[in-house]
């Protein structure tokens, strides 16, 4: 039961990171032709493409990941497993599942204290805008936190589908 309710709840979260992942690159777009047609045309410019893009970039990416690796996205070296049976092949992947949920868990602790740091020592931009650095660092800690429970769900079906 607890696994089912996880697998949904990972389902529904990797998928709000998409959408939200998407919004960031829609927004990337129509940031990046506001400052085309801007200068192009009126000789002006938003002054706050360049810094914004990398914010949204950033977002983007992060907000993705989670969907990305549930969707089997991510790039796998199977040159081993391709080589072995498929409960050898379903050990590599509770490893290596095991091995990146700790990296990506100290990942996702990393960025909460940078972002802590952020918001503490009120850090802004060094852009025109002085935006304050946390804002754009919150989008780590969302797409990373989906990113550790995918992971996790990964690790549980597989050991689920082991036993």
């Amino acid at each position: 039961m607890l696994i089912n309710f996880l697998i949904k709840f990972e389902k529904k979260l990797s998928g709000l990171g998409a959408f939200l992942s998407s919004l960031f690159i829609i927004s990337l777009i129509l940031l990046i032709l506001t400052e085309i047609f801007l200068r192009s045309f009126l000789n002006k410019s938003t002054m706050l493409a360049d810094e914004y893009s990398g914010y949204f970039y950033l977002a983007s990416v992060f907000l993705g990941l989670g969907y990305t690796f549930s969707q089997k996205g991510h790039i796998r070296i199977n040159i081993l497993t391709a080589r072995v049976s498929k409960k050898i092949q379903n050990y590599f992947d509770i490893f290596a599942g095991t091995i990146t949920l700790a990296v990506i868990s100290f990942i996702f602790y990393r960025v909460i204290l940078m972002t802590l740091d952020a918001y503490n020592f009120n850090i802004l931009s060094e852009g025109v805008s002085e935006t304050p650095i946390y804002l754009t660092q919150i989008p780590m800690i969302v797409g990373s936190f989906i990113f550790v429970i995918s992971l996790f769900v990964f690790v549980i079906k597989r050991i689920k589908s082991d036993s």
